[in-house]
């Protein structure tokens, strides 16, 4: 029987400040087997910033395997879908970076997915440089104010972290201004590169588990 559920989620079409409904056969909750969340800011003024990089890895597998985010709810755009037989949801928290966690623990708490293995959160990483790809199944925020989030409505660190180098900010420089800035020309088609085997790195993830991607993935560097 289809119910409906108040999200709390932001405006739709019922016309109530605040909330927002949607239909869900509760049969259909378990069926997500993955839940991938990009993280972001969502103001088109951030599109392809160092900070967004998550975003873009979600349009990109939303393009690859054709899964619309036209859906919203969980306070994210969303997706439903399958990626080589393993129905996901997609995720763009629309919280801000700096409460992402209250998106993404929303849905895994709607999904009653296990946050040690079927969570995947995709950021940046001002530690690693351009090209470079860790993948990290637990471990503390690393100063990083979106997955700091994640930990605190969790409530735990445990959850995979798909890590994409955006490179330090320059002697001198503004850290907020860094990661809030674009990528030079020069690095723009090796960023479509990284992003590219960032999808490849979570279909990995999805089908032979964290282990083997971080053998294959992290210490790699990627070029054009």
């Amino acid at each position: 029987m289809n119910i409906p559920i108040d999200l709390m989620c932001g405006n739709e079409n019922n016309g109530d400040e605040g909330s927002y409904y949607i239909h869900v056969n509760i049969s259909e909750r378990r069926k997500i087997m993955y839940i991938i969340a990009g993280l972001g800011n969502p103001d088109r003024k951030y599109a392809g910033t160092r900070h967004n990089i998550g975003f873009d890895v979600i349009t990109y597998l939303s393009d690859k395997y054709g899964i619309s985010l036209s859906k919203t709810g969980f306070k994210s755009k969303l997706g439903q879908g399958f990626i080589e037989g393993e129905k996901v949801l997609l995720m763009k928290p629309q919280t801000y970076m700096n409460l992402s966690g209250e998106a993404v623990g929303e849905a895994v708490n709607f999904y009653k997915v296990d946050e040690t293995t079927e969570l995947i959160i995709i950021q940046d990483d001002i530690d690693l440089e351009p090209g470079n790809i860790r993948i990290r199944v637990k471990g503390s925020a690393g100063g990083h104010n979106g997955i700091k989030s994640i930990i605190s409505h969790l409530g735990g660190n445990e959850f995979i972290r798909l890590k994409l180098g955006v490179g330090g900010k320059p002697e001198g420089g503004d850290l907020a201004d860094h990661v809030l800035s674009g990528f030079d020309r020069d690095t723009e088609p090796l960023i479509r590169k990284v992003i590219e085997n960032a999808g490849a790195a979570v279909l990995t993830i999805m089908k032979e588990g964290a282990e083997a991607a971080m053998n294959k993935y992290n210490g790699m560097k990627i070029s054009v």
